[in-house]
Formats: structure tokens, C-alpha cells, sequence
């Protein structure tokens, strides 16, 4: 057993179960979308590497969905470096106040 590798993934190895990765994969649900959604994403993910998300974000385009999308050069899956922490949290806050509470801001954030 790994310990790098969570213990959900050991027990359905892919190929082998590739119908249980099909089966939690949002990419194949994307039809049931109906809400905006946030993708934050490191260029250099290997766990959800940055076509799968850009699977969703030409998914919510072509359901005419709202959506953010923020790539971040030199991140992997969960970022490290402050300055990316940073801007992923302002963009949070920045999706939060336009597409779930409808209020302003009172001071000036980058999407």
C-alpha cells in the first residue's frame, strides 16, 4: 500500500474500475449543472490535471452557465506559494459577492 495514494483509489485501480471513475466524475454530469461554479487549478496538477477542468468550464459554456476559471503557472493540487493562496482566495471572495449574495463589494477586488 502507498501512502502517498489515497485508500479510495487503491481499492478501484484504474483501468480496471474505470466505470466508478466514470460514475463520480463531474464531467459526465455536467448537464445537470444549473449553478455558477469556481474552478481554481495548478498548471501542474497530476491528480485533476488542467484539461479535465477546462472539460467543465467548455461544459458551463455551452449550457450558457456563469463560471470562473483561474489557472495558476508552477501550482500543483492544492497551492503552496502565498502569493497563489492569495489571489485564489480573492478570486473567492470575488465569485461569492457577484454570483451567490448579490452584494457589492465595498472595496475594489480582481476577478
Amino acid at each position: 500500500m502507498r501512502a502517498d495514494i489515497p485508500q479510495c483509489f487503491q481499492d478501484c485501480p484504474y483501468p480496471a474500475r474505470r466505470d466508478l471513475y466514470t460514475e463520480r466524475s463531474p464531467v459526465y454530469f455536467a448537464d445537470r449543472l444549473s449553478v455558477p461554479i469556481a474552478f481554481f487549478q495548478g498548471a501542474e496538477d497530476a491528480i485533476v490535471p488542467p484539461n479535465q477542468a477546462e472539460a467543465m468550464v467548455e461544459a458551463l459554456k455551452a449550457k450558457g452557465l456563469p463560471f470562473q476559471y483561474l489557472l495558476f503557472d508552477g501550482e500543483q493540487h492544492g497551492f503552496r506559494r502565498s502569493q497563489t493562496i492569495k489571489r485564489a482566495l480573492d478570486a473567492e471572495l470575488y465569485f461569492y459577492s457577484t454570483f451567490l449574495s448579490g452584494t457589492k463589494l465595498a472595496f475594489a477586488i480582481e476577478p
